[in-house]
């Protein structure tokens, strides 16, 4: 493969104009077109002419499932009011069968006029009979109608609250049908399950969409046991277009196989299990989030964790004890704390020492005293330049106008030394990986608001947002021997771009036009030659 421009992100050779890889998939080498193309004269030979080649784009934290799963539910992301959000239900409701549930997604009080919760009694109004639940865009509530609720076989009204969760209660104890995290247990529970041919069509609907955005891997950041058995089944049959290092959801069965079996990786090469995903607390834009000081907002609520931190610090010592990554979502500067004091206390003498890569993941609003402490620990932020962006017209609300400077800090964490994995969080945010390059570049929305950038004191440049999707993220993996660059006896992940990423303006790389996705030196998606 040749192109006018290889940005290999290897230091030894930062640029080039070539490669070469074997039937297998490995890169054989790397250089100018004419070395290339006199050391292998009967190479098969695919010039991208005036293209850039950079490495596969990986997104350090997403999840596959929910991304395919949505496209088979109602959409209500980007609804600009609740009547809207109707409107799509009924719409989408007319397919089907009398009695099914209607399960939908993606809707986001702070983009509505009324910023409240909504409640079941909308809900009841346009579905009296069919059970009606809808996933917040944030994963982190629900929404629910009264049959429902009645579904869940259980008395949700009272002064009662679900460990690590909230029932949104009226001031007379009734549920208004709003469940904040994990109080959304108590309808999933109550929905049919899924058929395991359904897990394995949303799981190949989430790959095809990441691939077909230039992404060649994704950290699925949760999978449980029968998750990661849907993925083996299709990794079996050949059926992975891209990269999966699979997260064991929570302190279960997945993480219970890795502690009795060792860690997991397909002979494929596609599929890996070595990370355990732990939440610490919520998310921002529920009031989830775990904060030290009460909201700006909502005085009197300082959110909550989803796990005790004794809960935290028995799992944290099981993966351990097993050999197994800890990955914790940390969203508030008291989840983040909590999380690091116990990271802090788990791996002792040996934080500097052993190459445990532990990680946060989003590591979202950090006290001022505890945004060094990220590189002390040798612990990875795992972070999503696009939160930025969505959130920027109300987190300032949630948090005041101090705690804001320590929110989506990724300037202050790189320069500290922590390292920085990226990625979207989808289907919270995009799939496409240029968003996130140009929010981290420009921290503006799409119209280029605000001018110069949301706190632009922490922008990262075109290149430290590419390493963060790229060698960065490989590294967070324990895959930087096999990917993240392009170097000789690495994979040949890479992505084709019509414009060079490192040399356009950072208001256009949201704009790069991607010719093409390649793994293992195969295409795995290409644009139609109509559409350059």
């Amino acid at each position: 493969m040749t192109a006018a421009r290889v940005h290999t992100l290897d230091p030894a050779r930062p640029r080039a104009q070539g490669l070469v890889f074997d039937a297998a998939g490995k890169i054989v080498a790397v250089g100018t077109r004419g070395d290339l193309l006199h050391l292998y004269p009967n190479a098969r030979h695919i010039d991208f002419g005036e293209a850039t080649l950079v490495p596969g784009l990986i997104d350090a934290h997403a999840h596959v499932f929910e991304l395919g799963i949505n496209q088979l539910q109602a959409d209500l992301s980007g609804t600009r009011s609740k009547s809207e959000a109707l409107q799509r239900l009924r719409e989408f409701a007319r397919a089907l069968p009398p009695g099914q549930w209607l399960i939908g997604h993606g809707w986001d009080q702070n983009d509505w006029p009324d910023a409240r919760f909504p409640e079941a009694a909308d809900l009841d109004a346009e579905f009296p009979e069919r059970p009606v639940w809808l996933q917040r865009i944030d994963g982190h509530a629900g929404w629910a109608n009264s049959a429902a609720m009645r579904a869940a076989g259980r008395e949700l009204g009272g002064d009662w609250q679900p460990d690590g969760g909230r029932i949104v209660r009226d001031d007379k104890g009734r549920a208004t049908g709003v469940f904040i995290d994990d109080a959304m247990a108590l309808l999933e529970r109550a929905r049919p399950p899924l058929p395991p041919a359904a897990v394995e069509q949303a799981l190949s609907l989430g790959m095809q969409a990441a691939v077909r955005h230039g992404l060649t891997g994704v950290h699925d950041a949760g999978v449980d046991l029968p998750t990661l058995r849907a993925y083996r089944r299709l990794a079996g049959r050949k059926q992975l277009p891209l990269r999966i290092t699979a997260f064991a959801a929570g302190d279960g069965d997945a993480l219970e196989s890795l502690c009795r079996d060792g860690l997991y990786q397909h002979p494929s090469g596609r599929l890996k299990m070595r990370t355990v995903k732990l939440y610490a607390d919520g998310a921002l834009g529920s009031r989830g989030a775990a904060l030290l000081q009460d909201y700006s907002d909502e005085r009197g609520n300082r959110g909550l964790l989803r796990m005790s931190p004794e809960a935290m610090a028995k799992a944290i010592a099981k993966a351990e004890r097993c050999g197994v990554q800890v990955a914790t979502h940390a969203i508030g500067d008291r989840g983040n704390r909590e999380v690091l004091d116990l990271y802090a206390q788990a791996l002792g003498e040996n934080a500097t020492t052993r190459d445990h890569r532990w990680r946060i993941e989003h590591a979202q609003i950090l006290a001022p005293q505890d945004l060094p402490r990220l590189a002390a620990l040798h612990a990875i932020a795992s972070m999503q330049p696009t939160h930025a962006t969505s959130d920027m017209p109300w987190a300032e609300d949630r948090l005041g106008p101090v705690r804001i400077d320590g929110a989506y800090a990724w300037r202050q964490l790189r320069d500290s030394g922590a390292r920085l994995a990226l990625g979207s969080d989808f289907p919270v945010e995009s799939v496409d990986p240029r968003l996130g390059l140009f929010a981290a570049a420009t921290r503006t929305d799409a119209t280029g608001k605000p001018l110069g950038g949301w706190h632009p004191q922490e922008k990262l440049t075109a290149y430290e947002a590419l390493r963060g999707f790229t060698l960065d993220a490989a590294y967070a993996g324990f895959a930087e021997n096999e990917v993240g660059s392009l170097a000789v006896g690495k994979r040949a992940d890479f992505v084709v771009f019509e414009q060079d990423p490192l040399a356009v303006e950072p208001q256009r790389l949201r704009e790069l036009t991607l010719l093409g996705t390649y793994v293992d030196g195969a295409p795995v998606w290409q644009r139609e030659p109509a559409q350059r």
